[in-house]
C-alpha cells in the first residue's frame, strides 16, 4: 500500500530525542518495572489486507524504548524462549584509542568496532582449553560492558557507518553497531508519539529463514510474523503488532538478510539489504494450521544492488556460461583447486593477460634448506613442536583463520615430518575462495570473489619470480614487481585488545626480524591472482610474511589476508605503500592520499 497525504521526511527522519538506559548491562534484555498497555485500537483481521491512511509520526516526545516491548518470556524468531546472557562482572581500563561508544557513529567507529570485535573472538576461539560455543556472545558481553560500540541510539532510517551491502557472521555483531539490536528475536522496533500516544513501530527485521519467508525476486520480501509455534496461533503484539503499525505509518525499515554460509552449512552470513517500507500485512494458516501474519516488504527504489548480487552470483555457480562478459572460465587452466574467472563488461576487449600461470615461488639460484618440525601428525598449541614454539606457543591460525597480525608467522612446511596434513599449513594449497579477475573502468584489471570473506581469512600468495637482486641487469617491471624492505604489512589496530581478557600484551618474538636480502618478486612473466590486486589507501586486504619452518635465513612468502569482513563482488586491494614508482591513485576511498609508491612515500616522510 503507497502511504499517501504525508511528509515522508517526517518519518524517515523520526529520531529518538531521549532514551531510558536500564540499569543493566547494555547487552541484556531491559525488564521494565511496570509493562502498560498501550492504547492503541486494533484492527480485526480476517485474512484481509490491512488498510489505512499512511500518518506521520509525531517526534516531539519520542523515544527509544530500551526493551523493545517484549516481556521477559519473550520468543525468539525460532519460536524458542529467550537466555537472557551472563552478566560482565568487571570493566578494564582501557585507553582512549579503543573507548568507542557513541551515540552516533560513522563509518571509521563501525570499522572498529567490528574489527576488535573480531580480533577478540579469534583469540578467544584459539586459547580455550576446549571450543566454546559463543565465542561471539561472550565477546559481545565484554565489549558492550567495556564500551566498545556504537550508534547506541536507535534510530529509523539507514545506520550512520554501515553500507547497504555490508555482511556479518554474527547477530551481535548486528546490536554492536546498531543496525539491529535483538540477538535472537528478527523483529526489532521502537515506540514513538502519534496524536499523544505512544505506540511500536518496526525499525528492523532479520529474515534468516527461521519462518516460512519468502525472499521475493531481491525487491520484495514475504516476512512471517514471530511467536506462536507449529500449533498456537500468532497475537498482534510486541514486534507483529510494530510491523503492523509501520504499514500504516508507512516508515522505513531495514532489512537483513540471513544467508546461509557457502563455507559452513550450520552458520550463516548477515546482509543489510537497505530500506524497505511495508507494503500490506494479512493472516494465513502455516503449514502446521496455526494461524501466522504475514507481511509484504517493498525495496525503496534507487539504492544500490546487495541482495540481488548474491542471487545472480548463485545463478553464475549453476552455470557459469551465464556470466555476463565472461572471456575465461577459468584463468588458472586447472591449476587451483577452486577456478579462476576472468570478466570484462566494460569494453568489448576480449584480449586476455598473457603470463604463465604460477601458485608459488620461482627461484634463480638455490636457497638455504628448510628446518622443519619431528612432530608426527598434528601440531598442537603448548606442544614440544619447534614450529609452534617460535610462534609463541599458539596456532597461528583458529579454525581456518589468523588470529594476530605478527612481524613473521610460522608454518610448517615440507620440512616438517607433520607435512602434509598439518592445520599449521593454512597458506599452503593455494586460492579456497571463488575469485574472479575482472575489468575495471580505470586501474585495468581488479581481482574480487565470488564468496563472502570472513576477516582473517587467506586469500593468496603473491606468486611469481624471485629477483636477485644481487644480479646485474636484474629485470624489475614496476607494473607486476612486489618489493618489501620490512617484517610486513604490520598493524597493532588489526589485532585484539588484550586487557579485554586479562592479558598482557603479547610478545612478537620476531618483532627485530629483517629479511637476509630485499624481497622482490616478479609476477610480470609467471604469476598467480595476486598480480591483479590493486592499491587503495583503505585496502580491506593486508600482507603478511610467512616462513615454512624456523629457518629465518630463508626465503619468506607474500601471503594476503581479509583485513575486515569482505562481501561478494567488493574488489579486494592492498596498499602498495612503497612498491613501485609514484603513481596517481584512482581509489577512490574517503582516505585516498591521491598518489602512492615509493618515491611518493620517500617525499611525505
Amino acid at each position: 500500500m503507497e502511504p499517501t497525504n504525508f511528509d515522508e521526511l517526517e518519518v524517515v527522519d523520526a529520531k529518538p530525542l531521549r532514551s531510558l538506559p536500564p540499569d543493566v548491562s547494555p547487552f541484556e534484555t531491559y525488564i521494565p518495572p511496570s509493562n502498560p498497555q498501550i492504547p492503541i485500537q486494533k484492527p480485526s483481521i480476517n485474512n484481509k489486507v490491512g488498510v489505512s491512511k499512511a500518518s506521520p509520526m509525531d517526534v516531539k516526545s519520542s523515544h527509544a524504548n530500551a526493551n523493545n516491548g517484549d516481556d521477559h518470556n519473550s520468543v525468539s524468531s525460532n519460536g524458542e524462549k529467550k537466555q537472557r546472557l551472563s552478566r560482565p562482572t568487571k570493566k578494564v581500563k582501557l585507553s582512549e584509542e579503543v573507548r568507542l561508544l557513541s551515540l552516533e557513529g560513522d563509518r571509521d567507529s563501525v570499522s572498529k568496532v567490528m574489527i576488535k570485535f573480531d580480533a577478540l573472538r579469534r583469540r578467544l576461539a584459539q586459547i580455550e582449553p576446549e571450543p566454546i560455543k559463543r565465542p561471539d556472545l561472550k565477546v559481545g558481553t565484554i565489549m558492550m560492558n567495556n564500551g566498545l560500540r556504537t550508534n547506541a541510539r536507535k534510530r529509523s532510517g539507514n545506520v550512520a557507518g554501515v553500507d547497504i551491502g555490508d555482511i556479518y557472521f554474527f547477530r551481535i555483531e548486528l546490536c554492536m553497531i546498531g543496525l539491529h539490536t535483538q540477538t535472537m528475536a528478527g523483529i526489532d522496533y521502537m515506540n514513538v508519539t502519534y496524536d499523544q500516544v505512544q505506540e511500536p513501530v518496526a525499525v528492523s527485521i532479520v529474515s534468516s529463514g527461521g519462518y516460512e519467508d519468502d525472499d521475493g525476486d531481491g525487491k520484495t520480501l514475504i516476512y512471517t510474523g514471530q511467536g506462536g509455534n507449529a500449533s498456537i496461533d500468532q497475537k498482534l503484539e510486541g514486534g507483529n503488532l510494530a510491523l503492523e503499525r509501520s504499514v500504516h505509518r508507512g516508515n522505513e525499515v531495514r532489512v537483513i538478510r540471513g544467508i546461509k554460509d557457502v563455507e559452513s552449512r550450520k552458520s550463516k552470513v548477515y546482509i543489510y539489504d537497505g530500506l524497505y517500507r511495508i507494503e500490506k500485512y494479512w493472516t494465513e494458516k502455516s503449514k502446521m494450521g496455526a494461524t501466522v501474519f504475514k507481511y509484504k516488504l517493498v525495496r525503496i527504489p534507487g539504492q544500490r544492488e546487495a541482495f540481488t548480487i548474491w542471487k545472480s552470483i548463485q545463478t553464475w555457480r549453476d552455470n557459469i556460461g551465464c556470466r555476463p562478459g565472461l572471456l575465461l572460465m577459468d584463468i588458472t587452466s586447472g591449476e587451483e583447486k577452486v577456478p579462476v574467472s576472468l570478466v570484462n563488461e566494460i569494453d568489448g576487449d576480449k584480449r586476455s593477460p598473457r603470463f604463465i600461470y604460477l601458485k608459488g615461488l620461482k627461484f634463480s639460484k638455490t636457497m638455504k634448506p628448510l628446518v622443519g618440525c619431528n612432530c608426527q601428525g598434528a601440531c598442537l598449541p603448548g606442544s614440544n613442536c619447534s614450529c609452534i614454539k617460535v610462534n609463541g606457543g599458539d596456532t597461528p591460525h583458529t579454525n581456518g583463520v589468523l588470529v594476530v597480525q605478527k612481524s613473521v608467522v610460522h608454518e610448517c612446511g615440507p620440512s616438517c615430518s607433520c607435512y602434509p596434513g598439518c592445520s599449521n599449513q593454512v597458506s599452503h594449497d593455494g586460492v579456497k575462495v571463488r575469485l574472479e579477475v575482472f575489468k575495471t573502468k580505470e586501474k585495468g584489471w581488479g581481482l574480487r570473489s565470488w564468496d563472502p570473506i570472513r576477516a582473517g581469512t587467506f586469500i593468496c600468495e603473491y606468486a611469481g619470480e624471485v629477483i636477485d637482486t644481487d644480479a646485474k641487469g636484474a629485470d624489475v617491471d614496476d607494473e607486476y614487481t612486489f618489493t618489501a624492505t620490512n617484517a610486513g604489512d604490520y598493524s597493532n589496530e588489526w589485532n585484539y585488545v588484550p586487557e579485554l581478557i586479562d592479558e598482557k600484551k603479547p610478545v612478537d618474538l620476531d618483532e627485530k626480524f629483517k629479511p637476509s636480502s630485499p624481497i622482490m618478486i616478479s609476477a610480470k612473466n609467471m604469476g598467480n591472482v595476486a598480480r591483479f590486486m590493486n592499491h587503495s589507501c583503505s585496502p580491506n586486504v593486508f600482507w603478511q610474511l610467512i616462513l615454512h619452518g624456523q629457518n629465518k635465513d630463508s626465503f619468506p612468502h607474500i601471503m594476503f589476508y581479509a583485513i575486515k569482513h569482505i562481501p561478494p563482488m567488493t574488489e579486494l586491494t592492498y596498499d602498495y605503500l612503497k612498491c613501485g614508482k609514484k603513481k596517481r591513485c584512482f581509489c577512490g576511498s574517503a582516505n585516498c592520499r591521491s598518489f602512492f609508491g615509493q618515491e611518493f612515500c620517500e617525499t611525505e616522510n
